[in-house]
C-alpha cells in the first residue's frame, strides 16, 4: 500500500470540503489527484471517467431513478396528509401522542415514497404547526420529526439499500429490503420511547380519542398509498419483478393514484419530472465518482490493507464491530450517505465477512449507522431540511435532538450485536 494515496486522497478530500465544493466534485477530483500523483502511468481522467461510466452502467440503478419520482409523486399527491390523519387516528390519544404520531407518519411516508427528505418536509410541514398549537416546544417536534423521518431509508423501498447491494457486488435487493422491516420498527419504536418520556416529563397533552369508525374511515383513504408497499415488496419477494421493474410499477401506480386524489394534474408533471431529474443526476454523480474512487482504493489495495490491520489489531469481533461503527459514525457527520456506503462498503464488508457476519445484517447495521449522521452537523442533510421547515436554528435542536440520537444509537448497538434482527424476516422467505 502506497502511503502517498492515502494522503494525496485524504488531504485533496478534506481541503475541497472545507472550502464548501459539493461531495460529488471532491470525491472525483480527489481521485483524479490520486491518479495524477500516485499512479502517473495512467491517463487519469480518461480513467476516472471510464470507471465512472462503467460504474453507472448498471440495470439495478435503474430502480433509482423510478424511485424518487415515485416519492415526488406521492410527496405532492395528497399522501402525508392521509397518512398523519391515520397514524392520529390510531395512537394519538395517548400522552403526547402528536409526538407519535409524527414518528409513525414518518415511518409510514418515508417508507411510502423512499426518501428521508420528503417524509422530513412533508410530515413536519404538516405535524409542525398542530404540535405547536397543541403546546409542543417547536424545536422538539422539530428533533422528533428530522430523527424519525431517516427510518424510511430502512423500511423499503429504499434507494440507499439498492446503492448498498451495489457497493456489495449485487447482493440480493429482495432480501435487504426485508431485512430492513425489524430495524425500521425498532428504530421509530425507540425514538417513540424517548417521546413519551419527554412528553411526560414536560405535561405535553394528550390527543383526541377517535371512534372505530373513524379510525376505520382514515385507515380506508390511507389504504390505498399504503397498497404500494405490498406492490413493490410482494412483487420482489413473489418473483414477479425484479427491484427495478418494480420501482417502475411505483411510478405508475403513484401517478395513477395522484391523479384519483386530485392532488396534482397534467400541468404538475413538468416540475415534478425536472426535480426528479435534478434529484436524479446529484445521486448519480455521487455513485458515479464514489464508484471512481473505490477503485482507486482498490488498485492501491487499500481496503485490504486496512482489513488486515483491523484484524491484526484484536480477534475480539466486539471491539472490530465497535471500531467499525465508531468510525462510520464519525463519517456520517461530514460525509452524505451514498458516497459513505459506496466507499467503505469495500473497506469495511471484508473484515466483517471474515468475522463471519452475513453482508445482509452488515448492510443494515451500515446504513442505520449513516442514518445518524444525516440528523448530525455539519453537512447532515435532514437536519437542514427540518430546521428550514421549522423555521428554527441548528443550535436550538441540539438540546432535543441528544436523547433522541442516544435512542438511535442503542438500537444501533442491538442490530449490530444481535443479527436475528436483520435476518429473521429475510430468512422467513428463504434468503
Amino acid at each position: 500500500m502506497d502511503l502517498t494515496s492515502i494522503l494525496v486522497l485524504g488531504l485533496v478530500f478534506a481541503a475541497l470540503l472545507f472550502l464548501g465544493v459539493p461531495v460529488g466534485f471532491c470525491i472525483g477530483l480527489a481521485t483524479t489527484a490520486t491518479i495524477l500523483l500516485s499512479v502517473p502511468s495512467l491517463p487519469a481522467l480518461t480513467t476516472v471517467a471510464q470507471r465512472m461510466a462503467t460504474g453507472l452502467d448498471s440495470f439495478a440503478l435503474l430502480a433509482i431513478p423510478f424511485f424518487i419520482l415515485a416519492g415526488q409523486l406521492m410527496n405532492r399527491g395528497g399522501i402525508a396528509r392521509r397518512l398523519v390523519d391515520f397514524a392520529k387516528s390510531i395512537i394519538g390519544m395517548v400522552p403526547g401522542g402528536l409526538a407519535h404520531v409524527n414518528v409513525v407518519a414518518a415511518m409510514l411516508m418515508g417508507a411510502v415514497s423512499g426518501s428521508a427528505a420528503a417524509a422530513a418536509s412533508a410530515v413536519g410541514g404538516f405535524m409542525g404547526p398542530q404540535m405547536e398549537k397543541a403546546g409542543y416546544d417547536k424545536n422538539f417536534s422539530a428533533a422528533v420529526n428530522i430523527t424519525s423521518s431517516t427510518t424510511g431509508l430502512l423500511i423499503p423501498p429504499s434507494n440507499i439499500l439498492i446503492v448498498y447491494s451495489l457497493a456489495g457486488g449485487g447482493l440480493s435487493i429482495g432480501a435487504l429490503f426485508l431485512a430492513g422491516y425489524v430495524p425500521g420498527l425498532l428504530v421509530g419504536l425507540s425514538l417513540m420511547a424517548v417521546a413519551a418520556i419527554w412528553a411526560y416529563r414536560k405535561d405535553y397533552p394528550t390527543g383526541e380519542t377517535y371512534s372505530p369508525w373513524t379510525v376505520a374511515t382514515r385507515f380506508l383513504k390511507a389504504l390505498p398509498s399504503l397498497f404500494l408497499l405490498f406492490v413493490v415488496i410482494g412483487g420482489i419477494v413473489a418473483g414477479v419483478f425484479t427491484a427495478t421493474e418494480a420501482a417502475a410499477v411505483a411510478v405508475l401506480y403513484a401517478l395513477v393514484l395522484a391523479f384519483v386524489y386530485g392532488e396534482i394534474g397534467v400541468s404538475d408533471l413538468p416540475d415534478i419530472l425536472l426535480e426528479t431529474v435534478r434529484t436524479t443526476a446529484i445521486v448519480m454523480l455521487l455513485i458515479g465518482t464514489s464508484i471512481a474512487m473505490s477503485w482507486v482504493l482498490s488498485y492501491e489495495r487499500i481496503p485490504q490493507e486496512i482489513s488486515a490491520g483491523l484484524l491484526g489489531l484484536t480477534d475480539s469481533t466486539i471491539v472490530i464491530l465497535l471500531l467499525i461503527n465508531l468510525i462510520l459514525l464519525v463519517v456520517g457527520t461530514f460525509m452524505d450517505m451514498t458516497p459513505a456506503v459506496l466507499i467503505f462498503t469495500p473497506i469495511f464488508l471484508p473484515v466483517v465477512t471474515e468475522l463471519g457476519l452475513d453482508p445482509i445484517h452488515f448492510g443494515i447495521m451500515m446504513v442505520l449507522n449513516l442514518c445518524v449522521g444525516l440528523c448530525t452537523p455539519p453537512v447532515g442533510s435532514i437536519l437542514f431540511i427540518g430546521a428550514a421547515v421549522a423555521d428554527t436554528t441548528i443550535t436550538k435542536l441540539i438540546k432535543p435532538l441528544i436523547p433522541l440520537f442516544a435512542a438511535m444509537v442503542v438500537a444501533l448497538l442491538l442490530v449490530t450485536f444481535v443479527p436475528e434482527l436483520s435476518l429473521w424476516f429475510p430468512g422467513l422467505f428463504g434468503y
